[in-house]
């Protein structure tokens, strides 16, 4: 179980959250796969729950950054990968119950240095003032016995609910910048271009 707060270490809780350093490339070990599919930001931003302006701020103040194309200059598009959409949309979590934000930062930190399959497990706990991680039911309660965690955030439950929505709003591949048409049976819109380009 790791903490993030005050960078206090105690008992059986572990380094602090964020403590490991920035956003690491995927040489270092991270089984973290080649982004082939980014999204803009009005998708990442109905994927995640947020608004544009939240993106657009969250992006400009360092909170989470497009990992697959940051803007280069007047109207280049920001892509998002599937996995910074579950950071966005933790984030909004954690600030709709009121986490201090230099926790979440500490969190964010701490989620893009984990591999995919540590987050399929992972379980982030607060009590508003500080975010714990679990990675088993075991410290999910111990962590409760010991008196704290108001609420959790399963995060593979989030990385499922997000590709859910992604899998119905359009994608961008990175190497070509071609659209990929979403199925979304309620998008007319996407239907109609579709059956012009063939």
């Amino acid at each position: 179980m790791r903490n993030s707060g005050d960078g206090a270490v105690g008992g059986a809780l572990g380094r602090g959250l964020g403590e490991s350093g920035p956003y690491p490339l995927p040489e270092s070990g991270v089984d973290q796969p080649a982004d082939t599919v980014g999204y803009r930001g009005p998708t990442a931003c109905a994927a995640a729950g947020i608004t544009y302006r939240q993106l657009d701020y969250w992006a400009r103040t360092g909170l989470v950054e497009p990992s697959v194309r940051p803007p280069h200059g007047a109207g280049a598009q920001r892509l998002y990968s599937m996995r910074d959409v579950v950071v966005l949309k933790i984030v909004k979590r954690f600030l709709d119950t009121g986490v201090a934000l230099q926790n979440i930062r500490a969190a964010v930190r701490h989620l893009r240095t984990r591999g995919y399959a540590d987050l399929e497990r992972m379980t982030l706990m607060s009590d508003g003032a500080t975010v714990y991680e679990c990675s088993s039911p075991d410290e999910v309660v111990q962590l409760l016995q010991g008196g704290q965690g108001v609420f959790g955030i399963a995060v593979g439950v989030v990385w499922r609910d997000v590709e859910a929505a992604l899998s119905l709003l359009h994608g961008e591949r990175v190497d070509t910048g071609e659209t990929l048409l979403a199925h979304n049976p309620a998008d007319e819109l996407a239907r109609r271009r579709q059956n012009r380009a063939v």
